[in-house]
Formats: structure tokens, sequence, C-alpha cells
């Protein structure tokens, strides 16, 4: 009876998610163990963030079920293997498991559920190639085998699979709707934990990838509770400590998401996931950005670079900000040309919008915002219509139609609880009113945006609405001194601003005389000369 009593209590820890007391229960019996509990002491030593234990657990398991004759339960084993093996980064290990399994399967009927689970690591494959149709309709099959098999894990695989490459497809709407059918599985407890760890962080991904910030709040949140439910857990902590600084970012918690993305790190190096680092570096380095710290910055795009993900369009906006517009167009219109799907495209255009503006290419920048706009649309989702919104107005050279995008930029990040892009929404904002010569509605939205970046130690944005607030401080320059000014740099004599003004010429002369004593210049070249130095034109 002692190894029943044993084995009891190692299947009890493990069903209440005591990863390290079910292992060693389970260590403790090794050599005695069946399929199934060689199984059970994986998925605890995975569980726990010791492959190399999984590993040898999962290759005893494929043995013993190959001395039996136990073909479909040897194909289970190396299924687990080649999974496993590609999470640790050792895909061509693991396609030889997966190429093993398929040669066991060759005999065996056609309507197994194990044909099901292998066709996860040939979507694997489909999507490395950059085949989404292939992986779409592979998606598709592995649904309806889970359906047909009432198979949990196997269904809810299939749901993210299909959902994400609807997504890519542009069928956001139905894609989402697909992940959330998956995320029931989860949240009734049908899933075995290394899926349910799986669907939680695809579907938190997908989220974030179209911007849909309430979804990935929400899930975050379920992701965080599941995680501290298990004190022993390694692996997925690293995606939700990632996940929560992304929320932390949007809401402008930026001290509290910089230690979330250096936990996530950390998490990651010491599972042996550092590819997955780089996004972990990259997201730091977009917080060090927009609180100006820019060496830092570089660093860590540096560093998130090195692990092989592309810290992109965070660098290019980095380059804007620190001359190099140059370098940072060539790389947006690079991306720009690489990247095909909506999904993709849309975490790219935003950004790019900006860089190209700075570079003056203005007609890319205008169709740039314009195709944001239409994904935004089709997809639906607040953060991308807000972000839209933020650059149609920027790139339009009608101030009312700038100030209508601005207001509406505002208004959803601020449904978001997005202060700091909200606040630059209404610089955007004020720039409109300074256009429009309301000089009073210039300085309510400035004022608020500069008193927002002051409280969340963004200084680039502060000084920059500083500068606006402040330009016609420079000298006191009202606002008519100013459109005087304006139609001087441009060559206007004194009669043809007088026309355009509606003003007398005595009139005009005397603002002219205004401006020459105020700027402390001597004459209609200098006083341009000094406007152009102070941004005041």
């Amino acid at each position: 009876m002692g190894i029943v009593d044993d084995l009891q209590r190692a299947r009890s820890a493990f069903e209440q998610r005591d990863w390290a007391v079910a292992y060693d229960r389970l260590a403790a019996l090794d050599g005695q163990l069946g399929p199934e509990e060689l199984l059970t002491l994986g998925t605890a030593a995975f569980l726990l963030g010791d492959t190399d234990a999984c590993i040898r657990a999962l290759q005893q398991g494929y043995r013993s079920q190959i001395d039996t004759g136990e073909v479909l339960g040897a194909v289970r084993f190396a299924f687990w293997l080649s999974l496993v093996l590609a999470m640790r980064g050792e895909g061509a290990v693991g396609n030889g498991w997966a190429a093993r399994a398929e040669r066991l399967l060759a005999d065996q009927p056609s309507d197994v559920v194990e044909r099901g689970y292998l066709r996860i690591h040939d979507f694997f494959a489909c999507l490395d190639h950059g085949d989404i149709t292939g992986a779409l309709a592979i998606g598709d099959e592995i649904v309806v085998v889970g359906r047909r098999h009432g198979d949990p894990d196997l269904l809810a695989q299939g749901l993210v699979c299909k959902g994400r490459m609807l997504m890519y497809t542009g069928q956001v709407t139905e894609g989402l709707a697909l992940l959330d059918e998956a995320m029931v599985g989860v949240a009734v407890g049908e899933l075995s934990p290394i899926f349910a760890g799986n669907v939680y962080c695809a579907m938190i991904e997908a989220c974030q990838e179209v911007l849909d910030f309430a979804r990935a709040s929400s899930w975050t949140t379920a992701l965080t509770r599941w995680c501290d439910s298990q004190p022993d857990l390694v692996p997925f902590t690293g995606q939700c400590a990632v996940h929560r600084g992304q929320i932390l970012r949007l809401h402008a918690a930026y001290p509290e998401a910089l230690a979330e993305f250096e936990d996530a790190c950390r998490r990651y190096v010491a599972a042996g996931s550092a590819a997955a680092a780089g996004l972990a570096l990259s997201e730091r380095g977009d917080v060090l950005r927009i609180r100006g710290d820019y060496a830092a910055a570089e660093a860590s795009y540096d560093e998130a670079a090195g692990y092989g993900h592309e810290p992109q369009p965070g660098r290019a906006l980095l380059m804007i900000a620190r001359g190099r517009v140059a370098g940072a167009v060539v790389a947006v219109r690079r991306l720009l040309a690489e990247t095909v799907d909506p999904v993709h495209r849309s975490r790219l255009l935003a950004g790019s919008v900006e860089v190209l503006l700075a570079a003056d290419a203005t007609a890319e920048a205008e169709a740039a915002a314009a195709e944001l706009a239409t994904i935004a649309d089709s997809f639906g989702c607040t953060g991308l219509r807000a972000s839209a919104a933020y650059c149609l107005g920027l790139v339009t050279e009608n101030p009312d139609q700038a100030a209508r995008q601005a207001r509406a930029a505002a208004q959803l990040w601020g449904e978001l609880h997005a202060p700091y892009e909200a606040a630059r929404a209404r610089v955007l904002l004020g720039r409109s009113m300074l256009a429009l010569g309301d000089e009073d509605a210039a300085a309510t939205a400035l004022t608020a945006a500069c008193r927002t970046f002051t409280e969340l130690g963004a200084a680039p944005a502060r000084l920059e609405a500083q500068r606006l607030l402040n330009r016609d401080s420079a000298g006191g320059l009202t606002g008519r001194e100013l459109e005087v000014l304006r139609l001087v740099a441009v060559g206007n004599s004194n009669t043809e601003i007088a026309r355009t003004l509606v003003l007398s010429d005595k009139t005009v002369a005397r603002h002219l005389t205004n401006i020459f004593a105020k700027l402390d210049v001597p004459s209609r070249t200098a006083a341009v000369a000094y406007a152009r130095d102070h941004d005041l034109l």
C-alpha cells in the first residue's frame, strides 16, 4: 500500500497546483512510475522550470509506451517532447520528435485525437514560413478534431490558432471571439496547466497587438491570479510580468512598469527563454524614451535586438528625438515594406507617421495615417481608434480638422485611462488652437498637458508643451503681431498684409514697430530670423 499512498499524495498535490511537492513525491518513486505518472512528473518539472527533468520524464514515458506496444501513448509523449523542446528554443530536436510521432501514426486509424495534436506542430511550421492561409486552415482542422473528440486542451489550442490567424487576415472581431471562447475553457478549469498558460498568454498578446486594452487588462488580471495561485510556477510568470508592465505603462505608472519589465527579463533568462526577453527589453526602452532617459533607452533597445527582437517603432522614435532623422525614416520604410498583415502593420503605423512627418515626408505620413484609420474602423478597438484619430490630426493642414481629431483622441485615451496619450492629444489640440488664433483655448489645453507630463515625469513631452505654451513670451508678441510676423516671413509687403488681415497700412506699420521693439531687432529680416530661431512661425 506504500506506493499507492505515495502516488495518491502526489496526485493530490498536483491537483492542488503544489508542483514542488508533486514533483518531489513522484521523483522519489523513480523506476516505479507508469506512463500516466511519468507525464505528471514531466508536467510538474516543466512548471517548476526544470526543463531537463521534464524531458527525462517524457523520454521515459515514451520508451515505456514503445516497449508495451502502446503506439498512441508513445505519440502523445513524442508530441509533448516536440512542444517542450520547441518552447526551449531547440526547434530542430523538437522537429525530430514530431517526425517520429508522424511515422508512428502512419499505421494508425485516421480519426484519432493524436493526429489533431500533431497538427499543432504543423501549424507553427506554417507560421514560421509566413503561410498565414495554411496556418488558418490547420487551426480550423484542430478545432474540428478537438470538438469531435471532446478534448478541451486540443479545442482551446485550435481556437487560439484559428483566432490569431483570423486576426492576421483582418477579421479581428471574429478572431477575438474565438479567443474568448478558448478562455472559457481556462476559466472553468477544463484545461491542463501548460495549455492553460499558453492560452492565457496568447489571448493577452493578441489583445495587445490590436490595442484592445480593456480586454488585455481583464485577462492580465486573471493571469496574475492564476500565476499567484501557484507559488512554485516558473513558466508563464515572465509573460505575466510583461503584460502587467504593458498595462501599467498604458496607465502611465512608469516606475512600476519598469520594475515589471525588468522582472520579466530576469524570469525569461532564468527559464531559458532568452529570446522572449527581447520583448521585455523593448517595452522597457519605450518607457525610458518617454521619460527622456535616451541613453538608457538606446541600451535597452540594443539588448532587445541582441535577443533577436526588433524594438520598433520605438527605436525609430528615439532616433528622431536624438536628431537622427534619416536613419529613422529608412527603418520605418523598411518595416512597412516587410510587414503585410494588418495587425502587425497597425503596431507600426502610428510611430511611422511621426517619423515621416519629422522628415517632411508628408504624403507618406498622410497615407500611413489614412491606412491606420481604415484598420481602426475595421478592428473597432478603442486604442487603435484613439491612435488613428491622433495621427489624422497630425497630418492634416486644416486646423479645424486637427482640433476635431485631437478632441476625439483625447476622449478615447481618457476612456482607457491613458494619461500620457491623452495629454499628447491635448498638445495637438493646443497647436490647432494656436493656428486658429484662439490663444485662450490653446493655453488651457497646453497647461493641462504640461501639468500631466510633469506629474508623469515625461520630460521631453513636457518641454514641447511648455515651448508651445510660452511661444509668444519670447518677446511678448500678441496673437495679431504673430500673424503679421508670419506674413512678413513669407515675403508679404505692408499693403499685402493689410489686405490679408483687413487692416490699414498704418496699423500694420504700428504692429511692425511694436514687433521690432519687443524683439529688440532693427529690421524685418532680423525679426524673421529671430522668429525662426525661437520657433515662433
